[in-house]
């Protein structure tokens, strides 16, 4: 008997029954989470199936014919699709790094106030950008710098004639960066703001018995209180390299430019969606930069755990 108790109680079912029962109130409250990103995530994942298959409307998913790597060969043969990528790597690139700079500066520049409520109307102004679409950002900058904007009718009145800026791929990428920063630098800072709040008091008041000053404190203190934060940041960010803002992009370009500005998203949308690609063309871009974006991660994970900072696998 007493075995057989024994037996009971180290049946691991048994155990997880019993600590599932315990949290059942924490399991109900994680469910519609799971339960959404198995519907919504997970489930279509079998979509992936499309970059190895013709695709056929009529006969759906399943029933589409296998074509081998068919879609593949066709995309990388295609001297458009490689600008695209190229320009993805160029925009996503520079958008990492002034998006990590642009949030530590506005979060550093932030924690210097010591007016709490000026401290809190500019951090409002400078996070609200964040949650206007590309399309509202978009109206702003073309009332800016088209060819009949302020900027140009500005220029046009003190006679140094117009540009047009948005026809222009030298000056479009700037503004691309530009409106990127103007509208995420603030909500970045948040978790940079967050970060600093927790560094104790008592090292910024050692300093100030030093005689150190503000600049001081930022570079000794402030700035390795937020170090391991932020590789964490800068290699999350990293797998989003190839992802360079398709609403962004969309709605900042037009016609003269498109084919010199497309990434990889626009491409997928004006030849697989709006174009005549299949399917199945637009499904093995998106799997091939899904695969690079993973391998991205992984390989700047192992650089920041080969120089002594803390990874995320």
């Amino acid at each position: 008997m007493e075995l057989v108790t024994i037996a009971k109680r180290n049946n691991p079912f048994r155990k997880f029954a019993s600590k599932f029962w315990r949290s059942k109130y924490l399991v109900l409250m994680i469910l519609p989470a799971v339960v959404f990103y198995v519907i919504f995530n997970y489930i279509p994942m079998y979509g992936v199936t499309l970059a190895f298959k013709d695709f056929n409307p009529i006969d759906g998913i399943f029933l589409s014919p296998w074509n081998g790597v068919e879609n593949f060969q066709k995309v990388f043969e295609e001297p458009k699709f490689w600008l695209a990528f190229r320009n993805t790597l160029i925009i996503g690139s520079v958008k990492i790094v002034i998006g990590f700079l642009g949030a530590v500066i506005t979060a550093l520049l932030l924690n210097e106030l010591r007016m709490v409520k000026t401290k809190k109307t500019i951090q409002t102004i400078v996070t609200f950008p964040h949650f206007l679409s590309w399309v509202v950002v978009s109206g702003f900058v073309f009332s800016l710098f088209s060819y009949y904007g302020a900027v140009n009718s500005l220029s046009a009145a003190m006679g140094a004639g117009r540009i047009n800026y948005l026809a222009d791929k030298n000056f479009f990428f700037g503004l691309v960066f530009a409106s990127d920063i103007w509208k995420e630098a603030g909500w970045g800072s948040i978790i940079y703001l967050a970060t600093m709040a927790g560094i104790p008091q008592d090292q910024y008041e050692a300093a100030d018995i030093d005689g150190a000053n503000r600049l001081q404190k930022i570079w000794h203190i402030t700035l390795p209180g937020i170090k391991p934060v932020a590789i964490l940041l800068l290699i999350m960010s990293v797998g989003g390299v190839l992802s360079a803002g398709f609403d962004q992009i969309l709605n900042l370009s037009n016609d003269l430019i498109i084919e010199d500005v497309n990434i990889i998203d626009t491409y997928i949308y004006y030849h697989a969606i709006v174009g005549s690609d299949s399917a199945g063309v637009g499904t093995a871009i998106g799997l091939f930069k899904s695969v690079i974006s993973f391998t991205l991660v992984i390989i700047v994970d192992r650089i920041a755990k080969a120089c002594g900072e803390r990874g995320i696998i």
